[in-house]
């Protein structure tokens, strides 16, 4: 997949692509069915496969300083529509021109001139414009006017029986702890990913090695305990692990961390990129008397997380 980040840098090649539009952020079922309806179309017409995205996201732009908000990085986005068979990621920037750009402007300078698009596919409640002006019937009539296709996704609703799969839904099932139900409405586990860093090295002393990693503007869980499963970079099977997020207020506040304690592993992982797919909460962060007090804990949590984990499908192997 060739990833581009503005109109120009566009291959001539994947000119009169066939388009998924949206934010794509955590692709859940909702956003794979809009790439679906693309990918159907983009075989009909013998057409590229693509997808139009911005960075930052105009949620992003509109409201900075703001909590972290985004359920994956743009590598792992990457890395899934790869594996979904689209041929070209578009993110162009989102600036203040573009917030400028009424629907007519963005219809006709992006999706016709820039890309030159034979058809884009959008979900149901696809907004877009100047002050989110431009709905699904304004692209449709709007894209009519140069020669391409619209196309609309159904929602996908919720298995649980609940309302549609949505971004929003989804954070807020991971800003409660809800790990399961958070998969639920993914389609999978939750997975996050970053580069591991050198940390304080309490916890090999403690018998617990952690690969430890910032979430950087990935929406955090509650500080707590978790069973996840982890994958360094260049394997493709998923490790049982337990992973603590959050401050350490037992031996010292320090900014939240991702710490990953990895089951059986002994390998080198600084400065590679490791995923963590959560599973289940065990408990809070809390506060305890002494270390010793808290190795006792760690080890109990870490029986728990396997215990857990045994009982769960790990994510595949993609």
């Amino acid at each position: 997949m060739i990833e581009v980040d503005a109109l120009e840098r566009l291959p001539v090649a994947l000119k009169g692509a066939c388009f998924a539009m949206g934010a794509f952020d955590g692709l859940h079922p909702g956003h794979r069915a809009v790439i679906r309806l693309a990918r159907a179309r983009s075989q009909a017409l013998r057409a590229p496969l693509g997808v139009l995205t911005f960075e930052p996201s105009p949620r992003a732009f509109f409201q900075p300083g703001g909590p972290p908000m985004r359920l994956m990085s743009p590598e792992r986005r990457a890395r899934v529509l790869k594996s979904l068979g689209v041929d070209v990621c578009v993110s162009l920037p989102f600036d203040a021109a573009t917030a400028a750009m009424t629907d007519a402007d963005f219809v006709s300078s992006v999706l016709h001139q820039g890309l030159d698009a034979r058809a884009v596919a959008v979900g149901f409640d696809f907004r877009f414009g100047r002050g989110r002006m431009g709905d699904v019937a304004s692209l449709s009539r709007l894209a009519a006017a140069h020669g391409l296709e619209a196309l609309v996704a159904d929602p996908v609703g919720d298995p649980g029986g609940g309302d549609k799969v949505s971004s929003s839904s989804i954070r807020a099932l991971i800003r409660a702890g809800d790990m399961e139900a958070a998969a639920r409405l993914l389609g999978g586990w939750w997975i996050v990913d970053g580069s591991v860093e050198h940390g304080e090295k309490r916890g090999r002393t403690l018998g617990f090695p952690t690969a430890n990693l910032h979430l950087g503007d990935l929406i955090q869980p509650p500080f707590g305990v978790y069973a996840v499963w982890a994958r360094p970079e260049g394997e493709r099977a998923w490790r049982p692990a337990a992973a603590s997020f959050g401050r350490t207020p037992t031996t010292g506040l320090r900014d939240p961390l991702l710490e990953v304690f990895i089951f059986d592993y002994s390998g080198d992982l600084y400065g590679r990129r490791l995923e963590t797919a959560f599973a289940s909460r065990l408990r809070p962060e809390l506060v305890f008397p002494s270390i010793e007090a808290l190795t006792v804990q760690m080890a109990s949590d870490v029986a728990e997380a396997a215990t857990r984990l045994q009982r769960l499908d790990p994510p595949s192997e993609d």
